[in-house]
């Protein structure tokens, strides 16, 4: 109705519409979340499905998980040592951000001292 040159109140128009019974409709904006990322180039499969090594700290791996808790998600980032299948650093975090996983790798790499 501004737009069409008549003075009236957000307040007023939100009156009539519940008189009326109508809502409005938010419409979110879209927001690009994830990245495609083209890793061919980057990443390269040295251990070609190869998971038996023959000495330690030759070949680690990582994962994330999430646990529910009372207070929320947390995430459990950990990595292990594929010759022994141990853990050998582990971080919770409340966030999925870079800098929590570069801190277990790099808490594992001080405790095996590589």
């Amino acid at each position: 109705m501004q737009k069409k040159g008549e003075k009236i109140s957000q307040r007023t128009v939100g009156v009539y519409m519940r008189e009326m019974g109508i809502r409005a409709c938010y419409i979110k904006p879209y927001v690009k979340t994830t990245f495609d990322s083209d890793f061919s180039t980057k990443l390269h499969n040295i251990l070609k499905r190869d998971f038996s090594p023959s000495k330690p700290n030759e070949a680690w791996c990582t994962d994330i998980t999430y646990i529910f808790t009372l207070e929320g998600f947390v995430y459990l980032t950990s990595v292990m040592d594929l010759y022994s299948r141990k853990i050998i650093a582990w971080t919770l975090s409340r966030t999925l951000e870079v800098e929590e996983v570069l801190k277990c790798i790099e808490m594992a790499r001080k405790r095996r001292k590589t």
